[in-house]
């Protein structure tokens, strides 16, 4: 059993839990760097951090296409059920198994709206864990905050972290968070998508192996990698 990703650009991946695909945060119209375009992609689950447009931009249009349920916070699952859409919802602290895997919704310290203004509710990140013992923490927008190390504390195989700075944490950040978390593997992401964001990801890559126990997996827009 293993887990697969790939990255679609910006906070968008698609991840094969045991075969099962779902997507996180689906943003690829309006994105220059995706990978693909949302009509070809396929979901049994969406899994959506926060409300901001570069995160939910096409959760609604492949949930309705593919028949794929939206999981986030309460206020976005009732949002998405109000547009007739299957949604699970959830609240920050609390876990959920969905049979192949099980996912917790992490704190994180951002904001989060809708396009239109509306409150979008908390936003978050998760833990997913997998029926082989496999655990991914993906972070969402978030800045750095001590208690990553009790998300870390119980083992996280796979990190995803945003680096991109301005909106979320930089890269030094990020080495910070990689230590209080100690994954084996982490992954970069909200970065480079548009100039207010841009980072030297090979520069980030270096010293994440210099400085921390964890290996960097930086790939391409449309790259995949399995653990």
């Amino acid at each position: 059993m293993s887990v697969r990703f790939t990255w679609l650009g910006h906070s968008a991946f698609v991840f094969e839990f045991d075969s099962h695909k779902v997507l996180l945060d689906p943003f690829l119209t309006g994105n220059p760097l995706a990978a693909g375009s949302p009509d070809d992609l396929e979901a049994e689950m969406i899994f959506l951090t926060h409300a901001h447009g570069d995160h939910i931009a096409d959760a609604l249009a492949i949930a309705r296409r593919t028949g794929a349920k939206i999981v986030a916070n309460a206020e976005i699952a009732n949002w998405a059920s109000r547009q007739g859409v299957e949604s699970h919802g959830m609240n920050t602290g609390g876990g959920y198994d969905f049979g192949f895997v099980h996912a917790k919704l992490t704190p994180a310290f951002h904001s989060s709206s809708f396009p239109d203004g509306a409150y979008g509710g908390n936003p978050n990140g998760f833990v997913f864990s997998t029926r082989s013992g496999q655990r991914v923490y993906f972070a969402g927008d978030t800045a750095l905050f001590s208690d990553m190390s009790l998300i870390g504390a119980a083992g996280i195989d796979m990190a995803f972290l945003p680096i991109g700075d301005n909106f979320t944490m930089g890269p030094a950040d990020s080495l910070a968070a990689i230590k209080l978390i100690n994954p084996k593997v982490v992954v970069p992401m909200h970065y480079n998508t548009f100039p207010v964001i841009m980072v030297d990801v090979a520069g980030w890559a270096n010293r994440v192996s210099s400085e921390t126990d964890a290996q960097p997996i930086v790939l391409d827009p449309g790259g995949s990698y399995s653990l």
